[in-house]
C-alpha cells in the first residue's frame, strides 16, 4: 500500500483543483493522516470525567450586565447560516423560512441586531450565500465597517476501502462534503474576516446556528465572558431524556474540558453517554470567542486549530445505500474549548436553545403559544403556566413545509389553551380552529377529511 503522503497528494491535486486554500488543504491533512493511522476519534469513557457543576447565569449579578454592555461596542453576532434546510423539504436557506409574522429567521436576526446595534456576520455556503446576501439588501442599516458574510469550505469523501479520494461521475458534487461547523476558525482565517474585525476593534465574538430562536446577546453572560478574560466559552443546558443522543459537556483528568459528540462515542461506553445524570450539560452551540485569544492561538500552530476529528461513516450517495462507502471527516465548532487552555462553560436556561428542526416546532413557534417581542425575540406567552403545548404532527403528511402548509392553509391554530396536539393521518384545518386540553386528532381513512373553520376541539378526535 502506498504510503500516506503519496496518497494524499491525490486529496491535494483535487483540493487545488477547486481553488481551495492551503490553509483548508493542511489541515485536512492533518485528519487524512489521522485516518489512515487508525485514528477513530472515539472518546472513551475510561479518559474523561463528568461536569458537576457550572457558573449558573440565572445567578449573575447586575455588575455583569454593566460589564456586558460595557462590552457591547467590541462584540460582533456571528450566525452559522449554510444549512439548506433540506430535512423539511427547503431548496433555499433555512434561515429563510417564514418563522413568525411573517418574518424570516434571518429577518428576526436581522432586526435584533439593528436594535441593539451590533454587527452581524453570517458563515453562509456555496448554496447559501446568494439567497441570503439578497434578503438582507432590505436592511442597510447591517452595512458597515466589516463584510456581512463568509464562506465555510467544502472537503473531499475518503473511500473506506483503499482511502482514496471518492469518484461520483453521476454527480461530482456528491464527491465533496462540509468539513462541520468547526471550519469556523479555518473561514474566518482565509477570509480575511478575523482580520478585519481585529482591524476594526472587535474583541468577542456570539456564534450560534441561524435556527436558533433562542440565541440572544445576553449582556450578563457577555459581562462573565469579558470579565473573565476567558479565552473561549460554551452555554450548555441541562441535558433531558430528549437530550440522550446529543453531544455532551465532560472534562479530562487534568481539569480540561472537552465536547463529546455521540460519533465519538465508542459502543461499549454508549450507555454512560446516553446517562443524563452522570453526564449532566449538552452543548447548546451557543458559543463565545475572544477574538485576540483566536488569532494568538492560530498564528502559534500555522492556522490550524487541531480539533477532535469526526469520523462519520456514510456511503458516497446518501440517498443509495448501494453506493460507494465513504469516510466524511468532520470538526464541531464547541470542540475547541478543549483547545483553549481556560476556556470556561456556564449553565444557561433551556429558552436559549430553542432550534426549529421540525415543522411540528415550526407549528408551535407560529402559533399565538409565542409572541415576537419589542425586541424582536422570540418568547412565550407569558402567562401559560404549563409552558407551551407539546406538538407532534405525523411525519408521514406532515414531515416537509409543502406538507405543512397546504394542511394549514390559514396558519396554526389557536394552542394558548392547548397542552398537547398529536396528530395522525391526512387532516386539513380550516381557519379559526381553537384547540383544549389534551388533543389527539386521528384520520384512519384513506382520503383527507376537513376540519371545519371555527371548530373548537378537545380530547380525541376521530375520522
Amino acid at each position: 500500500m502506498t504510503s500516506s503522503p503519496e496518497r494524499f497528494s491525490a486529496f491535494a491535486e483535487k483540493m487545488r483543483s477547486e481553488n481551495l486554500p492551503e490553509i483548508v488543504i493542511s489541515t485536512f491533512e492533518k485528519y487524512y493522516r489521522h485516518l489512515v493511522q487508525g485514528q477513530t476519534g472515539l472518546i472513551s469513557e475510561a479518559d474523561i470525567l463528568p461536569v458537576d457543576s457550572l457558573p449558573d447565569t440565572r445567578q449573575f449579578d447586575e455588575s455583569m450586565i454593566g460589564a456586558g454592555e460595557a462590552a457591547l461596542s467590541k462584540t460582533i453576532v456571528l450566525k452559522l447560516n449554510g444549512g439548506l434546510g433540506t430535512s423539511m423539504g427547503l431548496e433555499q436557506a433555512k434561515s429563510l423560512l417564514e418563522v413568525k409574522d411573517g418574518l424570516s429567521f434571518l429577518d428576526i436576526t436581522a432586526r435584533q441586531v439593528i436594535s441593539s446595534g451590533i454587527p452581524m456576520v453570517l458563515m453562509n455556503s456555496f448554496s447559501t450565500q446568494a439567497d441570503s446576501l439578497a434578503a438582507l439588501r432590505k436592511y442597510p442599516e447591517l452595512q458597515g465597517d466589516i463584510p456581512l458574510d463568509f464562506l465555510q469550505h467544502k472537503v473531499p469523501k475518503v473511500v473506506q476501502a483503499d482511502f482514496s479520494p471518492a469518484s461520483w461521475p453521476a454527480d461530482p458534487e456528491l464527491e465533496w462534503c462540509p468539513p462541520g461547523h468547526g471550519d469556523i476558525y479555518t473561514a474566518l482565517v482565509t477570509s480575511g474576516m478575523l482580520d478585519s474585525m481585529l482591524a476594526n476593534g472587535y474583541e468577542y465574538v456570539f456564534v450560534s446556528n441561524a435556527d436558533n430562536l433562542g440565541a440572544v446577546i445576553d449582556t450578563a453572560i457577555l459581562g462573565y465572558f469579558a470579565r473573565n478574560s476567558l479565552p473561549f466559552m460554551m452555554e450548555v443546558a441541562d441535558r433531558t431524556e430528549a437530550d440522550r443522543k446529543g453531544g455532551h459537556l465532560a472534562k479530562l483528568r487534568n481539569g480540561q474540558l472537552i465536547l463529546r459528540e455521540s460519533a465519538q462515542c465508542p459502543a461499549e461506553d454508549m450507555d454512560a453517554f446516553q446517562d443524563v445524570n452522570r453526564h449532566k450539560y449538552f452543548n447548546t452551540n451557543n458559543l463565545w470567542i475572544n477574538l485576540p485569544a483566536l488569532e494568538q492561538r492560530l498564528s502559534r500552530d500555522d492556522n490550524v486549530l487541531e480539533l477532535s476529528m469526526i469520523r462519520n461513516s456514510k456511503t458516497v450517495d446518501p440517498t443509495d445505500s448501494n453506493s460507494t462507502p465513504v469516510f466524511q471527516l468532520e470538526t464541531a465548532m464547541g470542540a475547541a474549548i478543549a483547545v483553549f487552555e481556560n476556556a470556561g462553560a456556564v449553565r444557561v436556561p433551556r429558552s436559549r436553545f430553542a432550534p426549529v428542526k421540525t415543522t411540528s416546532d415550526l407549528l408551535s413557534i407560529r402559533s399565538d403559544d409565542y409572541v415576537l417581542n419589542e425586541n424582536f425575540v422570540v418568547v412565550p406567552v407569558a402567562d401559560r403556566r404549563a409552558g407551551p403545548a407539546i406538538v407532534s404532527l405525523d411525519p408521514n403528511w406532515y414531515k416537509f413545509i409543502g406538507d405543512l402548509e397546504s394542511r394549514f392553509p390559514h396558519g396554526a391554530p389557536s394552542l394558548l389553551d392547548c397542552e398537547k396536539f398529536t396528530v395522525s393521518g391526512d387532516i386539513r384545518f380550516g381557519k379559526d380552529i381553537t384547540l383544549r386540553g389534551y388533543v389527539e386528532m386521528v384520520n384512519k381513512t384513506a382520503q383527507q377529511v376537513r376540519v371545519e373553520d371555527g371548530a373548537v376541539i378537545s380530547g380525541y378526535w376521530e375520522a
